[in-house]
């Protein structure tokens, strides 16, 4: 009964654990949810307020395909003001939120036969999404050892001839690490040398900690540019998941094709939506710096909590609201006679046992580790970390 693309993929194991954290929530259980990878923050006024005009002026209705003129615009602006690069309107498309941009871009770029390498520990929806492309999807693995970053070397050693693209999330979900302008650099001389496309998907641009600066490798050099999809949202940055709005900024020609994919199947964003990303990309980024001051101090609070935990080894990341914690050490390990075989089974424990909502590495492409999020309160951070001590404690 089913279509064969179909039965390659399964549902997404963050959106699973969400849904079953919040389930038990209902049920008046308490539940401590390291899940959802979403701000906890409100959506900053001046940007509510935005849609409340757009409402009132009853900009209610359809809009152009891939966006309305003044928030390509504002997309324009903001990829010059903030990474130098310039682009045209015919070279913007306005997507419902980051996930829309990279599937619309699988679907007119790749076929079948094509391969495209992506990086582990990797966001659970890149392989599934180039799957559905019926391209073939080729993971490099990396490790908190490597910084969670791949080498120049493991790049050209996976390009073949059927090599059509490569994806580079940075800083990444799930691991929050970071590639540096000249690490950038050194990936790019191999993605010019073999001519593939770059997937930069830099939806965690503005959420950096330490110094830590990123760049768009499209900024780069103009050959990189030209080989380039940036593929971003307002979602995290402004605490707008829910609003879905992505873009993505590229070759014409493909975005063209892009946008007629998106004519057959979702038609324009919400148009409510795209008034309030104007007024978040053009208006004042002070509530992003504040975000981003809260989320340091998270971090340095729930890293150093799980490097205090026996048996977990946590890595600093660089950007982003996660953290991967290798959990390795733990695997064999008993509870009432049940063994912890993987982090989908450690999941399961700590969820059942001690309440506590993780995501298993094993949906991103790395079984030895777990994802937390802590888009979450100081006091949820605390009382989850305090718990997980308390369930490794148990395991015999």
């Amino acid at each position: 009964m089913l279509s064969h693309r179909v039965t390659l993929i399964k549902p997404s194991p963050t959106l699973a654990i969400t849904a079953k954290a919040n389930a038990m929530k209902a049920e008046g259980i308490d539940v401590v949810g390291f899940g959802a990878g979403e701000p906890d923050m409100d959506t900053p006024d001046h940007i509510k307020a935005a849609a409340i005009d757009a409402i009132r002026a009853g900009f209610t209705k359809y809009t152009p395909t891939g966006g309305i003129p003044d928030l390509k615009q504002a997309i324009i602006a903001k990829l010059k003001r903030d990474s130098g690069i310039e682009y045209k309107p015919t070279e913007i498309l306005v997507t419902v939120g980051g996930k829309h941009a990279f599937y619309n871009l699988a679907q007119s770029l790749f076929q079948e036969g094509d391969e495209v390498i992506i990086p582990a520990p990797y966001w659970v929806s890149y392989p599934p999404m180039v799957t559905l492309a019926d391209a073939t999807p080729v993971i490099l693995e990396s490790n908190e050892k490597a910084g969670f970053k791949i080498t120049p070397e493991q790049v050209r050693r996976a390009v073949t001839t059927r090599t059509k693209a490569i994806v580079i999330c940075s800083p990444s979900n799930p691991t929050g690490a970071g590639y540096t302008k000249e690490e950038l650099a050194r990936l790019g001389e191999v993605i010019v040398e073999k001519d593939i496309f770059v997937l930069s998907d830099e939806i965690y641009e503005k959420i950096v900690y330490d110094g830590f600066e990123s760049v768009s490798i499209a900024s780069l050099t103009p050959e990189l540019k030209r080989r380039t999809f940036v593929l971003n949202a307002v979602s995290k940055t402004y605490s707008m998941t829910g609003w879905r709005i992505g873009y993505a900024a590229g070759n014409a020609e493909v975005i063209a094709a892009m946008n007629r994919v998106q004519d057959q199947s979702t038609s324009n964003p919400t148009s409510i939506a795209q008034k309030a990303a104007v007024a978040a990309l053009n208006g004042p980024q002070e509530c992003v710096s504040s975000m981003v001051v809260e989320f340091e101090k998270r971090r340095k609070v729930i890293v150093d909590g799980l490097n205090g935990i026996e048996g977990i080894s946590c890595y600093r990341p660089q950007g982003a609201f996660y953290v991967f914690p290798n959990v390795s050490a733990l695997y064999g390990r008993m509870y009432e006679g049940k063994p912890i075989t993987g982090s989908n089974a450690l999941t399961e424990y700590l969820l059942d046992t001690a309440r506590v909502a993780v995501v298993p590495g094993e949906g991103f492409g790395a079984d030895d580790y777990i994802r937390l999020s802590y888009a979450t309160s100081m006091e949820n951070i605390e009382k989850g970390l305090k718990r997980i001590a308390e369930a490794v404690k148990r395991l015999s």
